[in-house]
C-alpha cells in the first residue's frame, strides 16, 4: 500500500512539474533568453497601466540584464553556418543584441517619466526586434513544426 502512494505521488509530481525545453535548456544563451522571455510576456501585457511601472521597470532589469549577458555568447545556429560567415553572423546577432539593450534604456527611460504611451511604442519595437532576432538567429522549434 505504501508503494502504491509512493507511486502515486510520483506521478503525481512528474505530471505537474513545469516542461523544460530541451532545445532552450541546451545551452548558457538559451537560458538567458528564456529568463527574458518570461520577464519580456509580462512587461507585454501590463505596459499600458502606469500603475505597474514599478514591476514592469523591476521585469525590464531582468530582461536588460540578460540581453547584456548574452552579448558574451554566439547562437548554436553559427555552427550550422559555413565557416566563411560564421564570424559575420556573430557580428549581426551581437549588434541586433546590442540594438535591443539600446530599447530596454529608452523603455526604462519612457517609464521613468511616466509615458507609458511612448513606452508601449518602444515595447511593441522590442517585440519586433525580438521576433526578426529569433528568426535570424535561434534554430526552429521542432515542437511547432
Amino acid at each position: 500500500m505504501k508503494i502504491r502512494t509512493l507511486l502515486f505521488a510520483l506521478a503525481c509530481s512528474l505530471a505537474v512539474s513545469p516542461v523544460v525545453r530541451a532545445a532552450d535548456a541546451e545551452t548558457e544563451l538559451g537560458g538567458k533568453m528564456e529568463k527574458m522571455s518570461s520577464a519580456f510576456r509580462v512587461i507585454r501585457r501590463q505596459i499600458n497601466d502606469a500603475s505597474k511601472n514599478a514591476d514592469t521597470l523591476t521585469k525590464l532589469a531582468v530582461v536588460k540584464g540578460n540581453a547584456e549577458a548574452s552579448l558574451k555568447f554566439e547562437p548554436a545556429l553559427k555552427s550550422e553556418k559555413p565557416k566563411g560567415d560564421q564570424a559575420k553572423f556573430v557580428e549581426e546577432y551581437q549588434a541586433g543584441m546590442k540594438k535591443f539593450v539600446e530599447l530596454c534604456g529608452k523603455l526604462e527611460a519612457a517609464l521613468k517619466k511616466g509615458d507609458n504611451t511612448e513606452a508601449a511604442k518602444i515595447c511593441g519595437a522590442m517585440g519586433d526586434a525580438q521576433k526578426a532576432g529569433h528568426k535570424e538567429f535561434k534554430k526552429d522549434d521542432k515542437k511547432k513544426k
